[in-house]
């Protein structure tokens, strides 16, 4: 450990605990991210720019809702088992030693499923940069970044 911040040179990915909120989405929506574990590996570190996420997914869990960030770059990199990642151009198998990345401003919305019979697990790593607005395309939900924070609101702006 670094004793002046009290940040690690380096650690075993298997000593971070998983982060103990499942989902930051409105409840009926939340509900859907059980199958989902996430252990926030970029935090530990103090990483300011991009947040870096090690994800479990269980057989039918998903990884998100399917989503596009306006601002945001998102990557991900399959560790080991299989699914399939959805975009706006169909569903694409993915399994381990596989990569994809999704550039801010594009409007593809993305998601992974695990419809293999063994758990998922993947890297995520994505920019954390100001102004970001997320589209769901598949459910009433928008979200916006503001104040190091998600707000979530319906399509229409109203509240949950």
């Amino acid at each position: 450990m670094n004793e002046k911040k009290d940040i690690p040179v380096a650690i075993n990915s298997a000593t971070i605990p998983a982060r103990t909120v499942k989902s930051l989405y409105p409840a009926q929506f939340a509900a859907q991210m059980e199958g989902r574990t996430k252990h926030v590996l970029g935090d530990v570190f103090g990483l300011k720019n991009f947040g870096v996420n090690l994800t479990r997914l269980v057989p039918g869990g998903i990884s998100a809702l399917r989503h596009a960030h306006s601002q945001q770059d998102e990557f991900i990199y399959v560790i080991s088992g299989c699914g399939v990642l959805i975009t706006d151009e169909g569903e694409t198998v993915i399994s381990t030693g596989m990569c994809a990345g999704f550039p801010a401003g594009t409007g593809n919305a993305h998601q992974i499923r695990n419809t293999g019979t063994m758990e998922l697990i993947f890297l995520e790593v994505g920019d954390r940069s100001a102004g970001d607005e997320v589209t769901y395309p598949d459910d009433d939900l928008m979200a916006q970044f503001v104040s190091g924070g998600w707000q979530f609101t319906r399509k229409d702006g109203s509240s949950y």
